[in-house]
């Protein structure tokens, strides 16, 4: 069984690079605050770490 993941945007992506903001629309985050669960694979975690400044991670 893979591990699951909660990922929350916390900040803005108002002027950040373009890539940035697209990494976030990939994840599946729309708002502030509203937490996305994901499956913890080696693509996910990258973008994860891109965006790393703008999301909070939890393993669930």
């Amino acid at each position: 069984m893979a591990n699951k993941i909660v990922v929350t945007q916390v900040r803005s992506a108002i002027n950040k690079p373009k890539d940035q903001k697209a990494t976030l629309v990939a994840l599946g985050c729309k708002k502030l605050n509203r937490p996305v669960e994901k499956t913890a694979t080696p693509q996910v975690m990258g973008m994860i770490a891109k965006v790393k400044h703008l999301v909070k991670v939890e393993e669930k």
